[in-house]
């Protein structure tokens, strides 16, 4: 028999599977050869097995060092679950009075134990140390490995001093592993157990059925988390939230409402706590709350959702719980809700902490922002935050990638971001950089006499965001890169300096507000928290068939904001239909029908329960403005002595005009236009918003040529009245 079919027969023997998954059993047979061994293998995955089999098959006990009671617990009731004996599995830590311990050293020692796993802490104790070294060991496997690095996400200093336990206690070959660990974490990692020779066998961080969304946290977050839940009745989940009381609090709120919930954090009773955690486990409720900052290492692979109410405060903690969700391959949303003001709040707790503590705290808030703001594809962030470069542009499982935004040209702003970042010789990060193209004359700026370089102040109008924005790509595109160990320098890879040689076509995604708090939805720009993806993608796909049928581009249907807030709101008639922005009366009666036919059958189908409290913002306000200039258009008064009668510049009437236009009213605006724009140019323009799928004036300016923004805008407001209402 092969060495390969006598491992799939212990395999089969031990834990009733057939076959291996993934690495598990190149790494497993790596520890059989007493070879020191790394495993980097995303949450569900099997890392369990990775050290469970070779410790069954080998003799001795096996050291499991964890950081986790209520791991330890959990896996020492599933190892006792595949065996016979009771004794297989033990684990000693501050829960366990002086009788258990003596039972479990009695077990060790009678060689019934072949897995003993033990918090670090309790490794320290010299008691334990000098019964260890009296034990035939057969391997030390140091579980949840990100904790030994300060870059990591949930670093403890005692597993800094595993490495010198385990010289004093016996060298035995060492199995280090963990679901997440950045290229900086890794070698952390493997340096500090002093295993830098080690087999490293590295798994895709990629978990294809999850999917990834983060929605702008409001006032209203509770009541978003409630209807979710509601939507996904009988299935399991966990939230996370950053207090113990807000666990509390908002347990107690999803109890209130019918939702079977529990919280779970380090401040409570043990007994309650463990109580809450196996109720969970057995199903008698479907919803755990907990604290970011206690990790539960809860095993159960049916997590269908994984909330985060508020942002955690680094991406290896945030991939790390979303980690838990669809651990079976099944359904796996993970959702999070973010502000800016939760990461300030992350930025206070570090206060008082060493320097250099704080400066790592803050470079991982950076990334987590970052990740929050993106609108590029949330797993090819994750991925290339991990190292790992992901080959697809769109995923088609994250919200960003369901429902793209706008793409814009980004090319000569990635040039001025490069030649500025070799004007300081490669030698600053992101803020400095983005400080001196926005020309902020900060205290750093100043000293080092940046505020005289060529690109001071020279993508002002552009703003922070916006290049925050690009820098973000370009590190994803690997224009730049970043060195993790001086806090964040940017520096220039050979293809960026390539790029400055010969510039290629690089754009960058628009992006969605996040710190917007107010009750009502907002709906103007790309995209809202609220939207529902699925309705959203059926409403664009009716205006796509209609606008074939009707031989008419998409937008002169229906603008995107639009349907945005038809997803939002749900509107079933007609009255309804109306109150959208961008919608009235007239757009409504040419359209309206089958957009409501199909919004009606989508909430009755998913039994949606409608937010009927939730009012969409009108302009009533300037409904008298808006008659006044279409009672104006109609006595043909010329637009410009208009303005001028309005108090208003050109441009803020046109925006007037547009706004009524787009509403679905007709006006007719053809006697001021012959007056001031060639008749061939009126119809080439006309021409080509007939033929274009957009109704961008940029666009129309660069493929017409000789065209100023008003006419193009004047020529648009004809076409759009006369095809659309």
């Amino acid at each position: 028999m092969s060495k390969s079919d006598n491992l799939v027969e212990k395999l089969k023997e031990y834990f009733g599977f057939d076959t291996f998954k993934g690495n598990q059993e190149a790494i497993i047979r790596n520890v059989l050869d007493g070879k020191d061994t790394f495993v980097l293998m995303p949450t569900g995955g099997g890392k369990s097995l990775c050290y469970q089999l070779p410790a069954l098959m080998m003799e001795g006990t096996a050291i499991v060092i964890s950081p986790l009671i209520a791991l330890m617990k959990n896996q020492v009731d599933a190892m006792r679950n595949f065996s016979e004996e009771d004794g297989v599995a033990h684990f000693i830590n501050s829960s366990l009075n002086k009788a258990s311990i003596d039972q479990v050293r009695s077990d060790i020692l009678s060689g019934k134990t072949k897995m003993l796993y033990v918090a670090p802490e309790s490794l320290t104790k010299v008691e334990n140390i000098e019964f260890l070294r009296n034990i035939k060991i057969s391997l030390f496997a140091v579980d949840e490995a990100h904790c030994i690095s300060e870059w990591g996400h949930d670093f403890r200093p005692e597993y800094r001093r595993i490495r010198p336990l385990i010289n004093e206690i016996g060298r035995t070959p060492i199995i280090a592993l963990t679901a997440t660990a950045t290229p900086k974490v890794q070698h952390d990692i493997q340096k500090n157990l002093g295993m830098t020779d080690a087999t490293v066998f590295k798994s895709s961080f990629n978990r294809a059925n999850l999917y990834y969304e983060v929605r702008p946290k409001t006032n209203d977050v509770d009541k978003d988390i409630i209807k979710f839940i509601r939507a996904h009745e009988g299935k399991s989940g966990i939230i996370y939230c950053l207090s113990r009381k807000k666990v509390e609090k908002l347990a107690e709120t999803l109890c209130v409402n019918g939702i079977k919930a529990l919280p779970y954090h380090a401040g409570m009773d043990p007994a309650t706590r463990s109580q809450n955690q196996d109720d969970f486990l057995m199903e008698r409720v479907d919803v755990i709350v907990a604290t970011i900052a206690f990790g539960m290492g809860i095993d159960k692979s049916d997590v269908r959702y994984v909330i985060h109410y508020d942002i955690p405060k680094s991406l290896e903690g945030y991939y790390q719980e979303t980690g838990r969700a669809g651990r079976d391959d099944g359904e796996g949303i993970c959702l999070a809700f973010y502000t800016n003001k939760d990461l300030e709040k992350l930025e206070k707790f570090m206060q008082g902490k060493p320097v250099a503590e704080q400066e790592i705290g803050k470079e991982l808030l950076l990334e987590t922002a970052a990740y929050a703001e993106s609108a590029d594809c949330r797993r090819k962030l994750l991925l290339h935050y991990f190292g790992e470069t992901y080959q697809q542009d769109n995923c088609g499982n994250c919200d960003n990638c369901l429902n793209p935004k706008k793409k814009v040209d980004a090319t000569e702003l990635l040039t001025t971001v490069i030649e500025t970042i070799a004007a300081v010789k490669e030698k600053f990060k992101t803020d400095h950089i983005v400080d001196i193209l926005i020309g902020k004359t900060s205290a750093d700026v100043e000293s080092y006499q940046h505020d005289d370089l060529e690109t001071f102040g020279s993508c002002k109008e552009d703003g922070e965001d916006v290049l925050n924005n690009v820098i973000r790509k370009a590190l994803i595109e690997g224009y730049l890169d970043k060195e993790i160990e001086n806090y964040g320098v940017l520096k220039i890879t050979a293809a960026g300096k390539a790029f400055l040689k010969k510039p290629k076509p690089f754009q960058i995604v628009m992006q969605d507000d996040f710190d917007n708090e107010d009750e009502e939805i907002q709906l103007a720009g790309g995209g809202t928290s609220a939207v529902d993806p699925a309705m959203y993608s059926m409403l664009k796909n009716l205006r796509k068939q209609m606008s074939k049928q009707l031989n008419l581009p998409p937008y002169v249907i229906f603008q995107d904001p639009s349907l945005e807030a038809m997803a939002t709101t749900y509107p079933i008639t007609i009255e309804e239909l109306q109150n959208i922005p961008g919608v009235g009366q007239g757009k409504a009666k040419r359209y309206g029908d089958e957009f409501i036919a199909l919004i009606k059958r989508h909430v009755e189908e998913n039994e949606i329960e409608r937010p009927e409290d939730l009012r969409v913002r009108t302009v009533a306000n300037k409904s008298k403005v808006k008659i006044s200039i279409i009672q104006a258009i109609d006595r043909k008064v010329a637009l410009d002595d208009l303005a001028q009668s309005k108090g208003m510049s050109f441009g803020e009437l046109l925006d007037e005009i547009e706004a009524i236009v787009y509403s679905g009213t007709k006006i007719n605006i053809t006697y001021f236009l012959e007056e001031v724009i060639d008749e061939d140019k009126i119809y080439d323009l006309l021409e080509y918003f007939k033929e274009s799928d957009s109704d961008s004036v940029d666009q129309a300016m660069e493929e017409m040529g000789d065209c100023t923004e008003e006419e193009v805008r004047l020529v648009r407001i004809k076409f759009l009245s006369e095809f659309g209402n």
